[in-house]
């Protein structure tokens, strides 16, 4: 897919989630995610990773126009259920933003389940969890994953507080570490902010957003 490709789909992903309605394809915000992630263990293995996606409230504002059904002022899951369905489908497309591999090799995710869009203190959050097709032995060593739009059309960043949590079962002696990335996405915030949030995703770093994302490496302890 080309690159202008792949944005003009991007931004169909994002036109869904934010309007369930198309826009004009020069409508391009640039959307800002806070990312929260606990690693999934079972028997031993790592067996998928479980997203909380919290978008910006300019973003929100714009996604929940006219879901509110019954006008009460609340948007119920219930009310977010098909705008969550949408988004989950149009994200296959982009392997949902995440990628894991062991050294240089990448690992399989299968689709995502338990999914559902939550309205709270003002914002939007996505909630899913993506199993891994073959569940990785913990020990496993040079195991890591990222969260990235390599477009970045989309800027994600791991949430400021506990963004990376290990789910009950973990053996013990696991952990996961947060490599730095090696772009500022704070400093690109800044950036955006003086523009008044319309700095576009190609403004930002000439389609490529792997520079910015935090890589998650994952180790145990053998005994």
């Amino acid at each position: 897919m080309t690159k202008a490709g792949y944005l003009a789909a991007a931004g169909g992903v994002l036109a869904a989630l934010l309007f369930a309605a198309p826009h004009p394809a020069d409508a391009h915000p640039h959307v800002w995610v806070n990312v929260e992630t606990t690693v999934l263990y079972d028997a031993g293995k790592v067996s998928g990773f479980k997203h909380r996606w919290t978008f910006d409230d300019m973003y929100t504002a714009m996604a929940v126009q006219g879901l509110d059904k019954n006008g009460d002022g609340v948007f119920a899951r219930e009310e977010l259920a098909e705008l969550a369905q949408v988004n989950i489908d149009g994200l296959k497309e982009f392997e949902f933003f995440t990628f894991a591999r062991i050294k240089e090799t990448p690992v399989k995710l299968a689709p995502p389940k338990e999914y559902w869009l939550e309205h709270k203190d003002g914002v939007l959050s996505l909630n899913f969890t993506i199993p891994i097709a073959e569940p990785v032995p913990a020990e496993t060593e040079g195991f890591e994953f990222a969260v990235y739009d390599q477009t970045f059309f989309i800027a994600f960043d791991l949430a400021k507080e506990n963004p990376i949590r290990l789910s009950e079962g973990a053996p013990a002696g696991c952990a996961a570490t947060v490599g730095n990335a090696d772009k500022d996405l704070a400093d690109l915030q800044r950036l955006n902010d003086a523009f008044g949030g319309q700095l576009t995703a190609g403004d930002a770093n000439e389609g490529t957003g792997v520079g910015y994302a935090s890589t998650v490496h994952l180790s145990c302890a053998k005994t």
